[in-house]
């Protein structure tokens, strides 16, 4: 018995003195990979959050996968997928999750949050939170709220005796501004000065349409068809579509060839640019006349149309907890002050929305507040499977209808004929 005993102490002693022999047991390292796109400063702060992060959380590496193209980004990922090799944590617009949802590709988020002791959806736009929704889950935690807003040259306007827009004004004040910014500078019978720049799609011309009312779809909620024939679609259409081909303050198929709306409007031979946020980067270059944006001209219904990206965690992960706390630090206030230095993103946060991070007031646009306070007239498109292919089949049918080859009503209704097609019933994932 005190023999066994004696073994017993001898034992104890000699792991212990063993253990003394070696270093402490690492913390387990885990590895996240996560694919962005974007211009070079939007990559140069998605380095310093992924530096905050790993400073943070130094027992998570991240691997940041830059794409800078947005096409080049959608095949990559595509290819990806179809790979079963995809970044554990991927962007998204809020347009596509559908897509992805539907056919396995993403990891719902709910049970995440309803744990999350460091994030609330509560403190974000409400607006973009259920944009990312799709079949009573949450995919994706949304990045940024944004909304399509006017660019416009002061000096264009100041030199014409125009007014600035105003919070308030009118689908005539646009379409007088645009009129009257609209010359034949040299006078050589072509003009070289345009009133504005719209792209003519389905994306542009939604808030106008509801802005009379009207609705893009049968049932927002669980859309079959497009409705752009209906008469209060085909008005808002009509109007949008006349810009062009009655009023000429839009260039046309070959003035656009020749130069994009967004260089005339840098070049300063543009009056009025529409755009998302996502344009003040490179508004911001610009030296030699002063800007700012406004709400976009009001119908009989206040309305504007969401856009947004999403931190979205792929179902192939690897780390899935790793992954988590990656999203939850970007969407944590310190995160979402790191991605506002880009300029281009509109933070989903509230508290970060609201102040001088993002407002900057000795940064232009001097009202970058438009885009806070018109979050309460922001509509979204459907979140829905196919509603990509709705858009891209609908535009062409508008593009034809801007560029005098259609009237309104030829396109409208070969717009709800070549997309009944992507309105099958949606996969459930």
């Amino acid at each position: 018995m005190k023999r066994a005993i004696l073994f017993l102490v001898i034992g104890a002693f000699a792991a212990g003195a063993l253990a003394g022999c070696f270093p402490p047991q690492q913390t387990q390292q885990s590895n996240v990979s996560f694919m962005i796109s974007g211009d070079p400063h939007e990559y140069a702060a998605y380095q310093d959050l992924v530096a905050a992060f790993e400073e943070a959380n130094p027992d998570v590496k991240v691997e940041l996968r830059y794409v800078p193209d947005d096409g080049e980004y959608r095949r990559r990922l595509a290819a990806d997928l179809s790979a079963n090799v995809p970044a554990d944590i991927i962007l998204l617009n809020y347009r596509r999750i559908a897509d992805f949802a539907a056919n396995g590709a993403l990891e719902p988020l709910d049970s995440y949050l309803a744990n999350s002791e460091t994030l609330s959806l509560d403190n974000l736009f409400d607006p973009a939170v259920k944009a990312f929704q799709f079949a009573d889950q949450q995919w994706c935690i949304p990045q940024n709220i944004s909304s399509l807003v006017v660019y416009y040259n002061k000096n264009l306007f100041d030199a014409a005796g125009i007014p600035y827009p105003t919070n308030d004004w009118t689908w005539d004040d646009f379409l007088n501004a645009g009129l009257t910014l609209t010359a034949d500078t040299n006078g050589d019978g072509v003009t070289d000065q345009y009133g504005a720049g719209i792209d003519p799609i389905l994306y542009r011309l939604a808030p106008f349409i509801w802005q009379l009312g009207g609705e893009l779809v049968d049932d927002p909620a669980n859309p079959t068809q497009l409705v752009l024939d209906s008469p209060t679609a085909l008005a808002a259409m009509q109007w949008f579509v006349d810009l062009q081909v009655k009023h000429h303050i839009v260039p046309d198929a070959a003035a656009e060839a020749s130069e994009s709306d967004e260089s005339r409007f840098l070049n300063g031979t543009l009056g009025m640019f529409f755009d998302s946020r996502r344009g003040t980067p490179t508004m911001r270059t610009i030296s030699d006349f002063d800007w700012d944006v406004a709400p976009l001209p009001n119908g009989s219904t206040p309305a504007s149309i969401l856009h947004s990206d999403g931190y979205c965690m792929t179902a192939d992960s690897k780390d899935k907890e790793a992954a988590w706390r990656l999203i939850e630090f970007a969407n944590a206030q310190t995160g979402q002050e790191v991605m506002v230095t880009t300029g281009r993103t509109v933070p989903s946060m509230r508290v970060v929305a609201e102040s001088p991070a993002f407002l900057e007031p000795d940064n232009p646009p001097a009202n970058s507040r438009v885009w806070v306070d018109v979050v309460p007239t922001l509509r979204q498109v459907p979140t829905m499977p196919g509603w990509v292919a709705v858009e891209d089949a609908a535009s062409a049918e508008i593009e034809r209808a801007f560029y005098g080859q259609a009237s309104v009503e030829e396109a409208a209704a070969a717009a709800v004929a070549r997309t009944r097609e992507f309105f099958a019933p949606a996969t459930q994932p």
